[in-house]
This record gives C-alpha cells, sequence and structure tokens, in this order.
C-alpha cells in the first residue's frame, strides 16, 4: 500500500458512514471483521466532545462491492469521504486493521492528519495465534449463538466461552467484554465479505512492513497495545511506536486483542489525558496560548 494512487471518484465506493456529535473530526476505523459500529466504545465517548465519522469500510458492514479489491482501494475510498465532508483536518483513530490504515493515511495525507491513536496494530504485524481445532470452532459457534441470544450469560462464559477461540480475543471474560460481542461483533463478521477477508490476507501474505516509512509521520502518535495479544502482538506494536517520532505508548496486563471492551473505562480514560496533553492535535488553544 507504500505509493500514493491517482483517482478519480468513480474509482471510490461512497462509504457508509455513522456520524455522531460536533466538533473537531475524529476518523475512527474499524478492523477485521468489523464495522463502523464496532467503534462506539470509542465514538460514544468522543463525540461528547468531537465530532466522530466512523466508516464501513469497503466490504465490510454497508458498504457493500462487487467483485476483488486490494488493500490499497481502502485508501481511495478514505480519501473520498474526506473530501466528501469537506474534512480539511482530523484526528484518526484506528483498531487493529484500522491502525494500518490510519498509518497509511498519514503517509499519504499529512496535511491532513494531525494526529494518530493506534489500538492493537502494528507497522509490521505479527501474531503468535495457536493452531485452531474443530472442537475450537465448535465451542465459539455455540458460545456466540447462545450469547447473541442472551448476552453475558454466565453459564455461557464458563461453559463454552472460555473454551472458545474468545479465549484469544480476550482475557478477562467479563459481562461487559460479552456485551460488546453480542452486540457489536456477531453482526459485523456476519456482514464481512469474503472479498474484504482476502484483500486483509493477500496484503498480510505478501508481508505488509512500513517500519522504515513510520519516521516520515510528524504528528503526535499514541499506540496502545495488549500484552496477551497473540493477533497483532504486543512487541510489534512496540516496534511501531519506537519507530514513531512523537509516541506515547501503553501496553495493558491480562487482556488482549479485544482489549477496548474488556477495559473500556481505562482506554478511554488514557485517551483523554493523551488529548489533552496534546490538545493541538484537535485545534484545541490551551490558556497562555
Amino acid at each position: 500500500m507504500g505509493d500514493r494512487q491517482s483517482y478519480t471518484t468513480a474509482d471510490a465506493v461512497k462509504l457508509n458512514v455513522y456520524i455522531q456529535g460536533q466538533g473537531f473530526p475524529v476518523l475512527a476505523l474499524h478492523g477485521h471483521p468489523g464495522s463502523g459500529r464496532s467503534l462506539s466504545v470509542f465514538t460514544n465517548h468522543l463525540s461528547k466532545r468531537y465530532q466522530t465519522f466512523a466508516p464501513d469500510l469497503r466490504g465490510y458492514g454497508k458498504s457493500r462491492v462487487n467483485g476483488k479489491f486490494e488493500m490499497s482501494d481502502h485508501l481511495i475510498d478514505l480519501e473520498a469521504l474526506l473530501d466528501r465532508f469537506q474534512i480539511e483536518k482530523c484526528l484518526i483513530l484506528g483498531w487493529s486493521l484500522g491502525g494500518i490504515l490510519a498509518m497509511e493515511l498519514a503517509l499519504r495525507l499529512p496535511q491532513r492528519v494531525t494526529g494518530l491513536i493506534l489500538v492493537a496494530t502494528a507497522a509490521r504485524p505479527r501474531g503468535n495465534h495457536p493452531p485452531i481445532t474443530w472442537q475450537d470452532n465448535v465451542y465459539t459457534g455455540v458460545a456466540g449463538l447462545l450469547n447473541w441470544m442472551k448476552p453475558s450469560w454466565q453459564w455461557n462464559i464458563e461453559t463454552f466461552g472460555k473454551r472458545s477461540l474468545f479465549r484469544y480475543l480476550i482475557q478477562q471474560h467479563t459481562p461487559t467484554a460479552y456485551k460488546y460481542i453480542a452486540q457489536e461483533a456477531v453482526a459485523a463478521y456476519l456482514q464481512t465479505s469474503p472479498a474484504a477477508t482476502r484483500a486483509l490476507f493477500t496484503a498480510l501474505q505478501a508481508g505488509s512492513n512500513r517500519v522504515t516509512d513510520l519516521r516520515k509521520i510528524e504528528c503526535p502518535s499514541l499506540v496502545l497495545a495488549a500484552a496477551q495479544d497473540c493477533h497483532i502482538t504486543a512487541d510489534s506494536s512496540l516496534e511501531t511506536a519506537r519507530n514513531l517520532k512523537n509516541c506515547q505508548w501503553q501496553c495493558y496486563p491480562n487482556t488482549a486483542h479485544l482489549f477496548p471492551w474488556e477495559i473500556p473505562n481505562q482506554v478511554v480514560n488514557d485517551i483523554d489525558r493523551w488529548l489533552l496533553e496534546y490538545h493541538q492535535v484537535t485545534g484545541t488553544l490551551v490558556s497562555g496560548q
């Protein structure tokens, strides 16, 4: 996804986007599988002070497409979205795949990106996920269905949830985490197209690596990671943080890839503290300046 390509309006997909609040624009980018709705843990909070834009990426949620596409096409769509809403400057929050795209946009449009909040992501993503068995898939299907029907049912969490693939996505099997899984993860999973999955895995198999380019990013950044993340390891997130010029880093113990759903209050409070310290990323002036 390295080189910027010229595009016309006809190349871009008009993305479905969820808009909340008023104020400085915050572009919130979801992961895989995901949708704009699956970022509510961030957008419901940030929209109290800013205007959040949470699109369904191409091939996800309600942004349906026909035929194959590449990861770089997401950047075409997102630049067109900024143009459509006349967003000259914005802060970008990206979770997992969304963080990879956030970094790409900061490299592609440095004059329009004021700051980055990178959640469970990396410029050279690496994972250490154990092999998946047929029992894992069975338990995950049962746990997901029962949790969708009866969110946060403790018997389901103990009987199926902790034995399912959820154990690699979360470490804290709390009612809050399972509520988010029921309300946002299931629908996002079902609405993720095969083309979107193919585009992501083709890019990963090609060995996505933008670490050496990170020094070109001048804006402040906040990198948040989970100690037990086996999808995008904390070490790969730390590598990204170390190569960003103006970066703060936070790694949460006893959490995994979906840690914003495990410890939502702690995560948004840490984001608030960073936003207060780096007030310039939202165009805010403090007294005396």
